[in-house]
């Protein structure tokens, strides 16, 4: 266990990351396209080179989602025993199912403002459980790791990969920034000048690396400092996660926190639907110039099949999943990083909305540890 000793990596993690999700909202507001879009006036290899990444992990990432939103579902239910490690696999066809069906129905305007409110709400009750928890383990009083564990080789360095692969969250999914962007202005019918978007992308960004910060506090404190660990299987880890909470705040919150941990992961798999079907849509229309909604509709339903045969697939260990997902990711993040930096330099995107030195130095940083991360995970693991 880390307990506060991989603080560094989350934090890097966040800042690192940071450049090439704004140049998603920068680009999109700019411009008027997605980066998608972008891509395809690079090159129809650029273009293909995308969907192919797209295909590669959007299955894992759905999967890994929907298992632990099922998870969490399982336990806000009460479906599975309490001896009952596994969620029953049901649980996760619904989840998908549910999700597929909302996307089906056209409730994006209502998916925009419900994930922005749980997102608050699970901030919050994630402040409050963190502050309750130094009542019982004052933050300085927890080691910084246990003095097995090390980042740098073998299952730690595997750990070390998949947690940054998906923190705050993987760079591939930039792209739905730029997407969602202009689907607010096409909604709303208003036009954010530049400085607006950023100002909104800059609140959505920060927020979620606090979180993340205030939940590895969580970890530290609780489970670190009394030398347990998150128990295995998908129904006992999502009772594991809303223990975590509870142990803090009181057994009285249990019922509160298990319906925003599920509502905040229901959320989350919702958007990733959305998000993977208007990447899919938009980069078979940049490359056979053509736009079928009822072909998006397709994509929805073959994405939660695929993700839903993952799943019924790997039902031991959710951690399988979780971990296949955020290497993945990790692994494509310097392309895509690449293609994001290029687009918002490059002489034909417009001067006055080009990133400010000090942002174009930190995406210098950034590229040097995509790179140099998964260079190291790609040599350790190669056997060289």
């Amino acid at each position: 266990m880390a307990g506060w000793g991989l603080l560094w990596a989350v934090a890097l993690a966040n800042v690192a990351k940071y450049p090439f999700f704004e140049f998603g909202s920068r680009y999109a507001s700019a411009t008027g396209q997605s980066l998608i879009q972008g891509y395809r006036q690079m090159g129809r290899w650029a273009a293909w080179s995308f969907l192919l990444l797209t295909l590669l992990t959007c299955f894992f990432v759905l999967g890994a989602v929907g298992l632990v939103t099922a998870a969490f579902l399982d336990d806000l239910m009460g479906i599975s025993s309490q001896t009952q490690t596994q969620a029953t696999p049901a649980v996760a066809v619904a989840v998908l199912l549910g999700s597929a069906i909302l996307l089906m129905l056209g409730a994006y305007s209502g998916l925009d403002r419900f994930i922005k409110v749980l997102a608050v709400i699970l901030l919050l009750s994630t402040c409050v459980a963190f502050f309750a928890a130094t009542g019982q383990t004052a933050p300085w009083d927890v080691p910084q790791s246990s003095v097995d564990f090390n980042p740098w080789n073998g299952a730690g360095l595997a750990f070390l990969i998949a947690l940054v692969g998906w923190m705050p969250s993987a760079v591939d999914m930039s792209t739905w920034n730029s997407i969602w962007t202009l689907e607010r202005i096409r909604n709303t019918g208003y036009r954010p000048t530049l400085k607006q978007t950023l100002r909104e992308f800059n609140l959505g960004y920060w927020m979620s690396a606090l979180l993340a910060v205030f939940f590895m506090g969580l970890g530290a404190m609780i489970l670190f400092a009394k030398e347990t660990e998150l128990p295995e299987g998908t129904a006992a880890f999502a009772a594991g996660i809303v223990e975590l909470y509870t142990s803090a705040l009181g057994d009285w919150s249990r019922p509160f926190v298990a319906a925003s941990a599920f509502s905040a992961m229901l959320g989350t798999i919702v958007a990733c639907l959305d998000g993977y079907t208007r990447s899919l849509s938009a980069s078979f229309q940049t490359l056979f110039g053509e736009e079928d909604f009822a072909k998006s509709r397709w994509i929805v339903l073959l994405l939660a099949a695929g993700s839903l045969g993952l799943i019924l697939g790997f039902p031991d260990d959710i951690r399988i999943l979780v971990d296949i997902a955020t290497t993945l990711s990790f692994l494509v993040a310097p392309l895509v990083a690449a293609a994001n930096w290029h687009l918002v330099t490059r002489s034909t995107f417009p001067t006055e909305a080009r990133p400010p030195q000090w942002l174009m130095a930190l995406s210098g940083v950034g590229m040097l540890f995509l790179v140099g991360f998964g260079l190291l995970f790609l040599w350790t693991y190669s056997g060289l």
